[in-house]
């Protein structure tokens, strides 16, 4: 299908339609909420078109804000990254990254497989010149006064060097900059405690590193953080390697499943405590709202040449319609290129750098 482009003033995402637990419809519905919320946004949707067009068209708030592109394959949660990578040409996935490899779009969103779509985004997008390993940053709720902190990565690698974490470090605040409108934020580094002596001897190093490149690239220093800080207001990005980043998102989200769960059969528990839980009903549901996971739904891969934002393979349309908004939001605001700007800057003055350090051992 070779649809035209909808019209040039609107920030277009393409959107793999096909790769979510819940299939195209929930999509279509996630959408559709964006689009009634916000008249200048686009979409261009990937996946089988037949069944797009009928979805579609239920939905009168996205008449005219559509662009299919038929593919007739999918990505499933059980396929390998490898595979993909040699024979997803014709998934929506791919078709996804390509809309935006050719510039069609301003970023990508899928539900999809996570380790092929971060291994689709490497071969289609390139990593930024100066970046070895891409993240994922996510947002967590937290007691700073923006809600949320970003911590990063969350899952793209479990291996992290000195300088990758720095490097973290530096995408991490240029999020935060972008994303959420923190001029200065300030950088924590995950460790097992705060004293400069302890953690291992990469994070010895990155504590170094990150703590020379501050002032450069704008961002406050604040030196090693706990597992504690995470949701707390002692930083506003966490740095750490993908593996203990990805433990502790889950260990997140299954405590506060088990928070829910106990709330719930507390107030059943008695006619006096089911009468407390009606009165609390405000209350409850602003807390509810407050730690919704599906509010800031939506993983930024981040260290590529282009914006790509994984949802929650089980996302509904609520959290689908998230993750469109912090793909949005960050081509609004040309994060893109800013990151592309500050990693290759960054680069340049630690090669710099490196040069000097001989000559003044001399």
């Amino acid at each position: 299908m070779t649809d035209q482009p909808t019209p040039s003033d609107r920030i277009i995402i393409s959107v793999d339609a096909m790769g979510g637990d819940s299939g195209p419809a929930v999509v279509v519905a996630g959408i559709a909420k964006s689009a009634d919320k916000n008249p200048k946004i686009g979409f261009i949707l990937h996946g089988q078109e037949s069944e797009l067009r009928k979805l579609v068209a239920k939905r009168r708030v996205l008449e005219g804000r559509v662009v299919f592109r038929d593919c007739p394959d999918v990505v499933t949660m059980e396929d390998r990254p490898s595979q993909v990578v040699r024979n997803g040409k014709q998934t929506s996935m791919w078709s996804a990254l390509e809309s935006v490899r050719a510039g069609e779009a301003h970023g990508a969103v899928s539900c999809g497989n996570t380790g092929a779509l971060m291994a689709l985004s490497m071969i289609r997008l390139r990593k930024l010149p100066g970046v070895n390993r891409p993240a994922i940053a996510i947002l967590w709720p937290s007691r700073n006064p923006q809600g949320f902190n970003v911590m990063l990565d969350v899952g793209a690698d479990v291996r992290a060097d000195a300088k990758d974490l720095l490097q973290y470090a530096l995408m991490g605040a240029s999020y935060a900059r972008n994303g959420m409108a923190l001029t200065r934020p300030r950088i924590g580094l995950l460790n097992v405690g705060t004293e400069e002596h302890k953690g291992r001897a990469e994070l010895k190093e990155a504590h170094a590193l990150i703590a020379d490149f501050a002032e450069q690239a704008n961002f406050d220093f604040v030196g090693f953080v706990e597992g504690s800080d995470i949701p707390g207001d002692t930083a506003d990005v966490i740095v750490t390697d993908g593996f203990t980043g990805n433990v502790a998102i889950k260990t997140g989200e299954g405590t506060a499943s088990l928070i829910g769960d106990l709330l719930r059969q507390a107030f059943k528990f008695s006619p006096l405590s089911r009468l407390a839980s009606v009165l609390a009903i405000t209350s409850l549901n602003r807390l509810k709202k407050r730690i919704d996971p599906r509010r800031v739904n939506g993983g930024v891969f981040l260290g590529l040449n282009g914006t790509v934002i994984k949802s929650h393979g089980g996302a509904d349309a609520t959290g689908v319609s998230a993750a469109v908004k912090l793909a949005f939001t960050l081509a609004e605001s040309g994060f893109s290129e800013k990151l592309a700007a500050r990693v290759a800057s960054t680069a340049a003055l630690a090669q710099d750098a490196a040069q000097a350090a001989p000559q003044q051992s001399q």
